[in-house]
């Protein structure tokens, strides 16, 4: 009998560490080739680790909620005629279906350092911190002599994201304790105060019974059920947090009249799908739009890190897709402005059908430089969405819906069934003033509404 290492594999440039989740193989059990080993879990993304060999599971090296690096040895397979061989592993294994993770902890973008073969990022006393840890310590003023007093839940004591998130909110609230403590009390209203707590000593019992602590449940009907967030909803609620918290946000509305739009789309859909083999929907035509208006207003295609304005060269429109359990992810089309409609439209609908399928990767989730999303699938016709940071402005795209609507023509005007949408734009009024913000939101709606009804592709 031969051994496999099966290695933690590498999942995008940016990721040099993985969680373990949880083991779907457990010492004993039978493997056939990609089966689902083991889940894990970065800052962007969960991942099924498949095996590529058939064997019998002899040895897991790391616990659930430990942490290992890419290229560590995470199990052994005991296989006939296999050579062990690290090497090997690396080249067959490959990640399966992830489940994506919404958004990251907001960090302001940086030059980031490819992660290292060797990694040599100690503190002072010798202790490993990851490059997430690092960079959230960084992002929230926090040098290695905090770090070291932090109790870390990982492997040999290693601190985790968790860890330091937890750190960071108890400092946030004793912080707040101390402020409301040393607030002055009104004169009267402590003369006050202190009356009653002379009265209350004066017939008050020698002995102080403590009254036993009611458990939160205690007054719920039994019908209520308790749900803990997953761990993928509390990255996005820190996320969404964050992002109100660093940003200003203003959001402007227009609404636009896209009747050329709808009715082109209903000629060619037919024609488009047979000859494509894809489905043509609006969202590949609202990013058409949006990369057109960035080009015409660069400024609203920046993050902002501190005092400095950071100018994209690239244009990597990021679309808000569903996944299986009801949340949302960003996938990101890179370079969204050099491709046509036709390649538009196969890149939504390719990042959308694996985004359903928990197919995506962590690099396909990151680079955004701005973001759409389109509420008008869920039957909104308008809505306030918040930023996704480090980016300063976002795109949300109503229902089509038939109204009536006032027609300027050359015999005078008149009321028409128009096809019209909302679009509302949601950015940062601390380096996006309401004239860059309104133009641009505008500006899509004007291209939308210019759309040529003879167009073809």
């Amino acid at each position: 009998m031969a051994q496999y290492e099966l290695l933690l594999p590498k999942m995008g440039e940016s990721v040099a560490e993985a969680t373990i989740i949880k083991w779907a193989k457990q010492v004993g059990d039978q493997v056939e080739i990609d089966d689902t080993v083991l889940e894990i879990a970065t800052d962007k993304v969960d991942s099924d680790v498949p095996s590529p060999v058939k064997g019998k599971l002899i040895e897991q090296r790391f616990k659930e909620n430990e942490i290992a690096q890419v290229g560590d040895v995470i199990a052994i397979i005991e296989t006939e005629g296999i050579e062990s061989t690290a090497e090997s592993v690396k080249e067959e294994n490959i990640i399966a279906e992830p489940e994506i993770e919404q958004e990251i902890p907001y960090v302001p973008e940086t030059i980031e350092e490819e992660p290292k073969e060797q990694q040599n990022d100690f503190s002072a006393t010798g202790r490993f911190y990851s490059p997430l840890v690092k960079s959230i310590a960084q992002e929230e003023g926090i040098d290695f002599a905090d770090l070291d007093q932090i109790k870390g839940s990982g492997n040999d004591g290693r601190v985790t994201k968790d860890d330091l998130l937890n750190y960071i909110a108890n400092r946030s609230s004793q912080t707040t304790n101390i402020h409301n403590n040393a607030q002055p009390q009104n004169t009267a209203e402590k003369a006050r105060e202190e009356k009653e707590a002379s009265q209350a000593s004066d017939s008050a019992p020698a002995t102080i019974v403590d009254k036993p602590a009611v458990p939160f449940t205690a007054n719920k009907p039994m019908s209520d059920e308790i749900l803990e967030m997953d761990r993928m909803r509390r990255v996005i609620s820190e996320h969404m947090i964050a992002s109100k918290e660093i940003a200003a946000h203003v959001t402007s509305f227009v609404e636009a009249d896209v009747t050329n739009m709808v009715l082109w789309r209903e000629r060619v859909k037919t024609a488009f799908e047979k000859r494509e083999g894809e489905k043509i929907t609006f969202t590949p035509i609202f990013v058409e739009a949006v990369t057109k208006a960035i080009k015409d207003m660069p400024m609203i295609n920046i993050s902002l890190n501190g005092s400095q304005i950071i100018k994209k060269k690239d244009i990597n429109i990021g679309m808000a897709a569903a996944l299986p359990n009801g949340n949302l992810i960003v996938p990101v089309i890179k370079n969204a402005d050099q491709l046509n409609l036709v390649g538009l439209t196969k890149a939504v609908n390719d990042l959308a059908k694996r985004a359903k399928e928990n197919k995506l990767v962590p690099d396909e989730v990151k680079g955004g430089t701005f973001t759409l999303t389109n509420i008008g699938g869920f039957g909104n016709i308008m809505g306030t969405p918040i930023i996704n940071q480090p980016q300063v402005a976002i795109l949300a795209v109503g229902a089509i819906k038939k109204k009536p609507a006032v027609l300027e023509t050359q015999y005078g005007d008149v009321i028409a069934i128009r096809h019209m949408m909302y679009l509302s734009l949601s950015y940062d009024h601390r380096i996006v003033d309401g004239a860059l913000g309104g133009g641009f939101v505008k500006r899509v709606a004007d291209y939308l509404e210019q759309w040529d009804v003879n167009r073809e592709i």
